[in-house]
């Protein structure tokens, strides 16, 4: 069966790819031994060089955390979106499939164009922006070459060593005496430690593709009136980016156990701030 033989597992034979960004950092702390690589070692959409890290490597378990997630910069830079997103996951998936080795990649809400509620992990992505075309292209090219994976969607992360929302408006509401946030947006706010700390269950649970997120839906304005005083709402609308964005991008996990609640986790994260200030 296959969880029996992901529990015999050797840690030092798991490579994490896009080891120095945020989910990449909190994976760090739950795979210690693992052997990391950050964009400088490990360039994804270099297709020779994925392949000769992962035969080079061997890897029973590589966990993909590397990504282009500059979504306002996905629509400037489409073929670098697609480059890294997009055709980086199918070079992985190939060469993990050349090895034997399970691959774990990190996808996105933003796959689904926000006209339901909520989204399982069987309904049918129709993004509405190239981000989500990207990260798209990526689970379509891993489910092409390989049969081992756990693709485990997520959405609106936040955690240490990245830029994120919650430092982002932390920032600004000591600037400001107003912080203007949308409304109208509704997600499922993620942060990495939790995220990072799910995984190791993933990756012993069937292949397939996962939804995992903080409990809790809310939307950018409730979300940043969790942790600042002078949030003020406004609409998508007034407040217009390059890349659209999808209404309700709330993953629905009908999979696995669920997370604790963002409230929670965000109040944790916010106290770990404090405590290193």
């Amino acid at each position: 069966m296959v969880v029996e033989t992901i529990k015999e597992v050797n840690p030092d034979k798991i490579i994490i790819f896009g080891a120095n960004g945020m989910l990449g950092y909190a994976l760090q702390q739950v795979f210690p031994q693992a052997h990391f690589f950050g964009h400088c070692e490990a360039d994804i959409s270099n297709e020779n060089a994925v392949m000769n890290i992962v035969k080079r490597e061997c890897p029973s378990v590589l966990i993909s955390a590397a990504a282009y997630t500059d979504v306002d910069g996905c629509e400037e830079n489409r073929d670098k979106a697609f480059a890294v997103n997009g055709y980086g996951p199918g070079y992985i998936a190939a060469a993990c499939s050349e090895v034997g080795a399970i691959l774990v990649h990190y996808s996105s809400d933003y796959i689904f164009e926000g006209t339901k509620p909520e989204y399982r992990e069987d309904d049918s992505p129709n993004p509405i922006n190239v981000y989500g075309e990207s990260k798209l292209l990526g689970e379509v090219l891993i489910r092409k070459y390989m049969k081992d994976y756990r693709i485990i969607r997520t959405s609106w992360l936040f955690g240490s060593h990245g830029r994120n929302f919650v430092d982002t408006i932390l920032s600004l509401s000591h600037e400001l005496p107003e912080v203007r946030v949308v409304n109208d947006q509704i997600g499922k706010p993620t942060f990495t430690t939790d995220l990072a700390q799910a995984t190791p269950s993933i990756i012993r649970s069937e292949p397939g593709i996962y939804h995992i997120t903080n409990e809790g839906q809310c939307s950018w304005y409730e979300f940043a009136s969790a942790f600042i005083p002078n949030a003020v709402p406004c609409s998508t609308a007034e407040f217009p980016k390059k890349a659209k964005r999808p209404a309700y991008s709330v993953l629905a996990n009908t999979k696995t156990s669920p997370l604790r609640h963002w409230r929670e986790a965000v109040e944790e994260y916010i106290q770990t701030k404090r405590n290193v200030v």
